[in-house]
């Protein structure tokens, strides 16, 4: 650990600014320039982690290879970042005083006081180090759930305060990221005292910010970052902006035309090689900018209205699209109000259709006429996890003509449980996925027989049904490697793309790598278009 230079990025003034994008464009600068770069997220809030929230009140749950449910920005680490994290990249409050408190029952303090310090502050900072230690990188980037002045992330700046004490200024930049209010009306101002208080409010919790990226709509006039230097007490080279852009995957490019690099370095003491550049980097974000032709895929669900349910899902099909030469128009539809009667008014001008994950009943019975519609239709389908349940239950119920077909996670008593809730688990991150068949649609796709997916369900196909489905054309083409043959992926026959996999393909799609299967329904969706 005595080499890692620490960065830990704050928010101030309110949520949502972006940290996690910030976080992951520093650790992408870093990381082409030659640097190996972890992450982590410490996380105030008192769940020991989102996977029994509900996505209306923290978007969507991202799964970690290594089993780990964890928040959505750990998404951004990989696909931005480019790293792969861990399950014990992501520390909450809630985890760390859940294994504080089993080891005072245990009797592990010995009867001492425990205490929010040392006990929990020294708790944050034992996890971090062993990412440090594990890991062994140059940088270790680490990002502060919430807002400056929440009163539950005390005990998590008190740690980062004892952190700086310990490694020392010369391995320890504190990064505050804050809003540029813009005033409407007539006047248009731009207010910058927002963010001089989060600066000071940092201060008094112990902590000097020595470089702040505003976050602002707008352009930003020199006149404006020289202000914040002067009340920030920094030299304007540590002054930077994360303006609003078409894409975040901009970000890491816009920061270092900025110079952000430069004054890391600087402020490190480290000299930066010339053969170290984001050329790389910038050269995928230049093809990105040239593309101009688009289809639009339907995004069906039961949280429409809320996006960062779907994050993960989103990215991958924008970053699929890039691989494809198109830009992806996604089509928000909130399945509950579609019947057999309306579902061709929904559906008009789609290229593709996909069903993402979800849990529970409602919703569902709209899901099932727009799967019956892209079935019959020939509309190029993926399903993801929920979405290739589903599936099977319209073909047992359209196809095979059992109408009480069912999972029983929606209906305990159905006479044909199609998926059922096998053996009381919750199948939970990268499992290897079995393709038999070199003639299936997955095969292809694939190529190989050998796949590593990740997962999150509960509820599994009923191999009881395996040779009726086959028989008329539904087609389970891959299945879990253990003695089970859980089914993975499912395909329909005599049509243009008609796909579903059990598990949850979005979170293993990076730039230029994207899952197999996405790439499959936007090919599939340019011919459609065409």
């Amino acid at each position: 650990m005595k080499e890692c230079k620490f960065i830990f990025i704050f928010g101030g003034v309110y949520s949502s600014l972006g940290k996690g994008i910030t976080a992951s464009s520093i650790t992408r600068i870093l990381r082409e320039l030659g640097n190996k770069v972890s992450m982590a997220k410490f996380e105030p809030y008192l769940n020991v982690n989102p996977g029994l929230m509900s996505p209306y009140q923290h978007g969507e749950v991202y799964v970690t290879y290594d089993k780990g449910e964890t928040d959505l920005d750990l998404g951004s680490y990989e696909r931005i970042g480019g790293i792969r994290v861990s399950k014990n990249n992501y520390i909450t409050s809630g985890s760390v005083y859940q294994e504080i408190i089993n080891k005072e029952r245990d009797g592990y303090y010995g009867g001492k006081t425990v205490q929010v310090v040392p006990h929990v502050t020294g708790k944050f900072k034992e996890r971090l180090y062993d990412i440090v230690e594990k890991e062994k990188p140059d940088f270790c980037v680490v990002e502060i759930g919430g807002t400056i002045g929440d009163i539950e992330s005390l005990a998590i700046v008190e740690a980062i305060c004892e952190i700086k004490k310990e490694v020392g200024r010369e391995r320890f930049l504190p990064i505050l990221c804050a809003p540029l209010i813009l005033l409407g009306g007539t006047t248009g101002e731009l207010k910058t005292k927002p963010c001089q208080h989060a600066y000071r409010e940092l201060c008094n919790l112990g902590i000097q910010s020595e470089m702040v990226i505003l976050r602002s709509e707008v352009d930003i006039t020199t006149d404006v970052i020289e202000k914040m230097a002067i009340h920030c007490h920094i030299q304007s080279d540590y002054v930077f902006v994360n303006k609003t852009l078409p894409s975040v995957y901009f970000l890491p490019t816009e920061l270092y035309k900025q110079g952000l690099h430069n004054s890391i370095y600087k402020y490190f003491g480290l000299k930066l090689s010339s053969s170290n550049n984001l050329n790389a980097w910038n050269n995928y974000i230049s093809k990105i900018k040239k593309i101009n032709k688009q289809i639009t895929i339907a995004m069906v669900g039961k949280y429409m209205e809320l996006h960062d349910a779907y994050a993960s899902v989103i990215e991958a099909l924008r970053l699929g699209g890039w691989e494809c030469g198109v830009n992806v128009n996604i089509k928000w539809i909130q399945s509950d109000p579609i019947v057999r009667s309306n579902v061709k008014t929904f559906l008009n001008g789609v290229d593709g259709i996909i069903v993402p994950g979800g849990f529970g009943g409602r919703g569902t019975d709209g899901i099932l006429e727009v799967i019956r519609y892209a079935r019959i239709n020939k509309i190029p389908y993926l399903g993801i996890c929920y979405g290739m349940q589903l599936s099977a239950i319209e073909f047992a119920r359209n196809v095979l003509g059992w109408k009480d077909a069912n999972t029983t996670e929606i209906d305990p008593k159905t006479k044909h449980p199609i998926f059922d809730y096998i053996d009381g688990r919750m199948r939970l991150g990268e499992e290897k996925c079995i393709i038999e068949d070199k003639n299936t649609l997955a095969y292809k796709m694939y190529k190989n027989k050998i796949v590593l997916e990740r997962h999150r369900h509960r509820w599994e196909f009923n191999n009881d049904y395996l040779e009726i489905f086959k028989k008329n054309g539904y087609v389970i083409s891959a299945h879990s490697n253990d003695e089970k043959h859980t089914a993975e992926m499912a395909e329909i026959k005599n049509h243009p793309f008609f796909f579903g996999g059990q598990f949850h393909p979005e979170f293993s799609s990076k730039p230029n790598n994207n899952d197999p299967c996405f790439i499959g329904l936007i090919k599939a969706a340019i011919k459609f278009h065409k």
